[in-house]
């Protein structure tokens, strides 16, 4: 035991496994998944079947590398008995993808779910009319820090969460994601929407978001710096301050979370941002209820890969039973996508006006 009787070897960091892991199939053979997915599956134990892309030199560059198959067609990947489908593609080829896999078939998606909100509703009913057990991959709800900053809450540590503040200055290779250059929407809705899916977690949907998002005179990608506020009312406060161009040496560079209760509060960095996709590492300290200094936890492992084995972990367990909750669900996750939307209308709408001299 330490500060304020907290054991933070105590807080839960990991995922139960599945007893009897599917097969996954893996559509795309893009950077995430050589450097995250297929990573966290051999750390995991999970099998692979094999991958597909329309780039086949790419794909069978990729699956000779993790030694798995290199599928010549979505058909033919789509036509492997209960498997997961991994879908690793672009925000637009989704829909495409889940069309063609079997009805009541398991799925897992990239974020986003979609590239506009109308996309992502064309996916919900995709997947009701298919009846489809699937869910979208926003995995940093399932990163070690996250879950026992989860655990922390629900067992009292911090009080009332009142207060949630993300703040990143940082430089991200936006260049390793390809599609990403000329993509009209990017930061928010390829980044920041991790951190409004896990704030939605922890603090449920806000009331309505101010937000403002753009790019940078130094480069053509079409936003990489957001500031957002998420309105909960007369309670909470909850604000984000996202720089992606902070390209001045690591001394000043930052991608943290502060997070305050009536009685306690957590402090966390998220190392992998800061030098991606290498990473620092993960950070989690927490100041408990009744306690007079912060607490250090030690972390079990780190963003990536650790949270994509508990990302596909409930995915399997759910598809066998053995999980009640199917988390980040595409019914839930249109609510992430809906909070991403506001956000951009919230971007293009014109603020307050300041009132002129008289």
């Amino acid at each position: 035991m330490t500060e304020g009787g907290l054991d933070p070897a105590s807080l839960v960091q990991s995922w139960p496994k599945p007893s009897k892991p599917r097969p996954i199939v893996t559509f795309g053979a893009g950077s995430i998944v050589g450097d995250a997915h297929f990573p966290a599956y051999r750390k995991a134990g999970f099998p692979v079947a094999g991958l597909y892309d329309p780039d086949q030199d790419k794909a069978r560059a990729l699956a000779e590398k993790w030694g798995v198959t290199a599928f010549r067609s979505v058909e033919a990947a789509a036509d492997v008995k209960d498997a997961v489908f991994d879908l690793a593609t672009p925000p637009g080829r989704h829909a495409e993808i889940l069309k063609a896999l079997p009805d009541g078939a398991v799925a897992l998606i990239q974020k986003p779910m979609g590239n506009y909100l109308g996309e992502a509703t064309e996916i919900l009913e995709i997947c009701r009319a298919k009846k489809l057990k699937a869910a979208v991959n926003f995995q940093l709800r399932f990163a070690p820090m996250m879950l026992a900053l989860k655990d922390a809450i629900a067992k009292g540590w911090l009080g009332e969460v009142v207060d949630f503040d993300a703040w990143l200055a940082l430089a991200t290779p936006w260049q390793l994601w390809e599609f990403l250059l000329k993509a009209p929407r990017v930061e928010i809705a390829m980044h920041s929407i991790h951190y409004l899916d896990l704030i939605r977690q922890l603090l449920g949907d806000p009331k309505s978001v101010h937000a403002k998002t753009l790019g940078h005179p130094n480069h053509r990608v079409a936003q990489t710096r957001t500031s957002a506020i998420l309105d909960y009312g007369d309670t909470v406060r909850c604000a984000l301050s996202i720089n992606h161009d902070h390209k001045f040496g690591r001394r000043h560079q930052a991608c943290e979370f502060r997070i305050c209760g009536t009685e306690g509060a957590a402090y966390l960095k998220l190392g992998l941002n800061l030098d991606y996709p290498r990473g620092e590492p993960d950070i989690l300290e927490i100041y408990p209820r009744g306690g007079t200094d912060w607490v250090a936890v030690p972390l079990a492992g780190e963003w990536f890969p650790d949270a994509f084995v508990g990302r596909m972990a409930n995915v399997q367990r759910f598809a066998a039973g053995e999980d009640d909750e199917l988390v980040s669900s595409v019914e839930d996750a249109w609510n992430t996508m809906a909070l991403v939307e506001a956000a951009y209308r919230s971007s293009a709408a014109p603020a307050t006006p300041i009132a002129e001299r008289p």
